[in-house]
């Protein structure tokens, strides 16, 4: 580990040992972490034949701060949602809204770099396959709410699932992956198209 991803995995670790400190709902936290713990382990193991980039491993960080952030006030409790309520004039908690879409707006480029360095996969055919990676993780993680909701009991519905009543609030939380997800492409395709241009002025 270089020393930047020290302090990252630093900070991961204060935020998880907060957030483990009397959480809201200890049902909801456990399985929350659960997946926080499957996918840290997994990108542990990995990282002996592949590391990403320190500004995949931020952004990486900086979702899970958020989710952390979540599984300890349980998502529809969390202060910040019901500022942002305020804010975007809704009528619920609306963090669980954000961390969808960072989770789109932040992972794209991982996958992206992913794709690029592993697949061997460039232009359109990385962004494409990448951003449909992303989708189908959104949608895997909401047909998981389900089950685990199905199995382990309907009490879980109002902090795990957290639909607050909106019939809806399962597709609305992937469209707030897709528009982040997106987004991030686009930040991608601009960047992309500025080295393009630099380097044909270099060339002229």
């Amino acid at each position: 580990m270089t020393r930047y991803q020290k302090i990252l995995a630093f900070i991961f670790l204060a935020v998880w040992t907060w957030a483990a400190i009397h959480p809201t709902h200890i049902e909801e936290w456990l399985l929350e972490n659960f997946l926080v713990f499957l996918f840290v382990g997994i990108l542990c193991i990995t990282a002996r034949h592949f590391k990403f980039s320190s500004a995949s491993y931020t952004v990486i960080t900086i979702f899970l701060v958020f989710h952390l952030a979540g599984s300890h006030y349980a998502y529809t409790q969390v202060p910040f949602g019901y500022t942002l309520e305020k804010i975007l004039g809704g009528n619920r908690n609306m963090y669980d809204r954000l961390v969808h879409f960072l989770f789109g707006a932040m992972f794209m480029y991982p996958v992206y770099e992913f794709m690029k360095r592993v697949v061997k996969m460039e232009g359109f055919f990385a962004y494409f396959f990448g951003f449909s990676l992303v989708m189908c993780a959104s949608a895997v993680y909401e047909i998981m709410e389900w089950l685990s909701v199905a199995s382990l009991g309907p009490n879980l519905d109002t902090y795990f699932v957290g639909a607050q009543g909106d019939v809806w609030d399962t597709q609305k939380d992937m469209g707030m992956a897709m528009v982040g997800a997106l987004i991030c492409l686009a930040v991608l395709g601009l960047n992309h198209l500025r080295i393009k241009l630099s380097e044909r002025k270099k060339l002229a």
